[in-house]
C-alpha cells in the first residue's frame, strides 16, 4: 500500500514539475516573469485558489449590502392593496410582495455586477501590472453607499442614480490623480490619527450593521426609550424590526452564532477560507424547507426564490443596476459632501492596502518604489468606473491577495486564476442570491474585528491624537454614517491644533517684539544708553 502511494506520489511530482516547466518556457512563463521572480505556474495556482477562497464572501455579502438601500425599487414596484388605488410610499418598509420581488431581482443583478467587476479588475491588475493581487468591491465603501447616502430602502438624501454618479466622478478624478502621480502625496495631508481611526470605524459601522435586524444577525434591534437594544427575538415587527416577545429566542440567530464560532476557530487555526466556511455552514441548513431556520418559507415569495434557486446553474443578465446612472440632481450639498468623502477613503485605503500588499510580496525596493506600481494605481482606479456603470460601489484591492501572496504568488498570473475563479461564479446565481441575511452578519462582524487592529498603532496617550480617533470612531456607528465620522474627527484635529499654533504666535510675537527692543537700543545716541540706566 505504502509502495503504491509513493509511486503514485512521484507521478504527480513528475507531471507537475513537466507542466511547470512547459509553462515557464512558454509565452505565458515569459510575460509574467517566472523565472525572474523564482516562481511556476503550480504555485501560482494555488496562490489564485487560495485568494479566491478568502475573499469569496464578497460576492454575496456586497450585494446584500447594497440591495438593503433598495437599488432602483420604488413605491411604483410595490403590490397596491385590494381596498386601494395606489401603494402607500410606506409599502417600502413594510412588508409588499411586490417590492420585495423587485429587491429579489436586484440582488441578482447585484450578484452579478460584484462578480464581472472583481473579475474584471483581477484580470487587469494581473496582465497590466504583473502582481498577484483580486480586486472587487471595496468594504467600507459599500456600506457608506448603501446605509449613509442612499439609505434603507431609499431613505437617505440620494436615490440609487445620484449615489452611482456620484463614485463615477470619483472615480474619474481618482483616475486622473493617479495618472498626475498625486495618489501618494494627496494622502500625506490627512492626520494619522483620523486615518487610522477611519479603518477601526467602519469595521465598528460594518459590525452595527451585522448585528442588527433586517440585515445581519437580529442581535440589535430598536428601543423607544434607549434607541437600540438586545433583540433575537422569536417573533419581530415586520416593519420596524421591534421587539414582539422571546428575547433570545430567534433560532436563526442561534444559527447565526454557530456559524460565527466556526469562522473564529477557523481564523484561529489560520485556516484559509474560515468566513466562507461559516457561510456554507448556516446557508445549507437555512435552505432546508419546513425547519425555523428556513430561508423558503412557506409564503408565494419564498415559493418563488424557491423555484429559482433549484436552477442551480443560471446566468443572469443585469437588468436594472448597469447604467443606472443620472446627473440630474447632482448639484447639491450632500453629494459634494459624498463626492469629497469617497475621494478621501480611496486616497487613504486603496492606496494603502495596494503599497502593504506590494511590501507583503516583497516587491518594494529601496527607493520605496516596485515594478508595476503606476500600473496597479492606474488599474485600481479605472475599474471603479468599470464598477459604478455595473451599478456598485467603489472597487479596491483586497487585503485578502496577502493569502494568495502567503502561498507563493509573485506574478500576475495569481490575479488572472482569481479572476477565471470569478467567471465561474456566474453560472451559480441562484445559489448566490439565495445566502439568508442571517449568515451575512457573522461575516461582517468578523470583517469589523480584523479592521480593529489598527487602533494599536494610534497614539492614545497624546490627547490631540487621541480625541480626534475617538471622535472618528464612535460618530461613524452611532450616527450612522461615515461621513459624519470622517468630519467629526477632522474637525477635533484642526481645533486642537489651534492651540499649538497659538503658542507658536506667541513666541513669535515675543521674539519680534525683543528683536525690534534691541534694535531701538541699538539706535540711541552716545551717552544715552548709560542715561537709560540710570534712570
Amino acid at each position: 500500500m505504502r509502495g503504491l502511494r509513493g509511486r503514485v506520489a512521484s507521478s504527480w511530482r513528475k507531471m507537475e514539475t513537466g507542466v511547470d516547466d512547459a509553462v515557464s518556457k512558454s509565452i505565458v512563463g515569459k510575460y509574467f516573469k517566472f523565472e525572474e521572480r523564482k516562481t511556476c505556474f503550480t504555485t501560482e495556482l494555488r496562490a489564485g485558489t487560495a485568494t479566491f477562497i478568502t475573499m469569496a464572501y464578497i460576492i454575496a455579502v456586497n450585494a446584500t449590502i447594497l440591495t438593503d438601500s433598495g437599488g432602483t425599487c420604488t413605491v411604483a414596484d410595490c403590490s397596491i392593496p385590494a381596498n386601494q388605488t395606489a401603494a402607500s410610499p410606506d409599502c417600502m418598509f413594510k412588508p409588499n410582495a411586490g417590492y420585495e420581488n423587485c429587491l429579489s431581482k436586484t440582488k441578482s443583478d447585484l450578484v452579478v455586477a460584484t462578480v464581472l467587476s472583481a473579475m474584471i479588475g483581477s484580470f487587469a491588475m494581473g496582465v497590466l501590472a504583473n502582481l498577484p493581487l483580486g480586486l472587487a468591491p471595496a468594504m467600507g465603501p459599500n456600506a457608506y453607499l448603501a446605509y449613509d447616502l442612499i439609505g434603507f430602502h431609499g431613505s437617505g438624501s440620494m436615490s440609487y442614480q445620484t449615489a452611482l454618479t456620484v463614485v463615477l466622478v470619483e472615480a474619474c478624478a481618482f483616475l486622473v490623480i493617479s495618472g498626475v502621480g498625486l495618489r501618494s502625496k494627496l494622502a500625506r495631508f490627512i492626520p494619522d490619527s483620523v486615518r487610522l481611526a477611519c479603518a477601526a470605524g467602519i469595521g465598528l459601522f460594518i459590525a452595527f450593521v451585522g448585528l442588527q435586524i433586517h440585515q445581519g444577525v437580529g442581535l440589535i434591534g430598536p428601543d423607544p426609550s434607549t434607541l437600540v437594544t438586545i433583540t433575537a427575538c422569536a417573533t419581530t415587527d415586520p416593519a420596524t424590526g421591534a421587539c414582539l416577545g422571546g428575547k433570545m429566542r430567534s433560532p436563526t440567530f442561534w444559527l447565526s452564532m454557530v456559524g460565527f464560532l466556526i469562522t473564529c476557530y477557523g481564523l484561529m487555526k489560520e485556516i484559509k477560507g474560515s468566513m466562507i466556511y461559516g457561510i456554507l455552514f448556516i446557508t445549507l441548513i437555512s435552505w432546508i424547507r419546513g425547519t425555523a431556520v428556513t430561508y423558503f418559507p412557506a409564503t408565494p415569495l419564498g415559493d418563488s426564490n424557491y423555484n429559482y434557486f433549484k436552477k442551480v446553474v443560471d446566468f443572469h443578465k443585469i437588468e436594472s443596476t448597469a447604467g443606472a446612472i443620472s446627473f440630474s440632481h447632482f448639484n447639491s450639498k450632500p453629494v459634494w459632501v459624498a463626492l469629497g468623502t469617497l475621494l478621501y477613503v480611496d486616497l487613504l485605503a486603496t492606496t494603502g492596502t495596494l503599497y502593504t500588499m506590494a511590501e507583503i510580496g516583497g516587491f518594494v525596493d529601496d527607493n520605496g518604489g516596485f515594478e508595476g506600481e503606476y500600473l496597479a494605481y492606474m488599474v485600481d482606479s479605472s475599474v471603479t468606473i468599470v464598477g459604478s456603470a455595473l451599478g456598485v460601489s467603489p472597487i479596491a484591492t483586497y487585503i485578502e491577495s496577502s493569502a494568495g501572496i502567503k502561498e507563493g504568488g509573485r506574478t500576475g498570473l495569481t490575479a488572472v486564476i482569481i479572476a477565471s475563479y470569478f467567471f465561474l461564479s456566474l453560472f451559480f446565481t441562484p445559489l448566490l442570491t439565495s445566502i439568508p441575511p442571517w449568515a451575512i452578519g457573522p461575516s461582517l462582524v468578523m470583517v469589523g474585528v480584523m479592521m480593529m487592529k489598527v487602533v494599536r498603532d494610534i497614539k492614545w496617550e497624546n490627547m490631540k491624537e487621541a480625541v480626534p480617533a475617538f471622535v472618528t470612531m464612535v460618530l461613524m456607528p452611532l450616527t450612522y454614517s461615515i461621513s459624519n465620522g470622517i468630519i467629526g474627527g477632522v474637525a477635533f484635529h484642526i481645533a486642537l491644533s489651534l492651540y499649538d499654533s497659538g503658542l507658536r504666535l506667541v513666541r513669535w510675537s515675543n521674539q519680534m517684539t525683543k528683536r525690534v527692543g534691541k534694535g531701538q537700543q541699538n539706535k540711541l545716541p552716545p551717552g544715552a544708553e548709560s542715561m537709560v540706566e540710570i534712570i
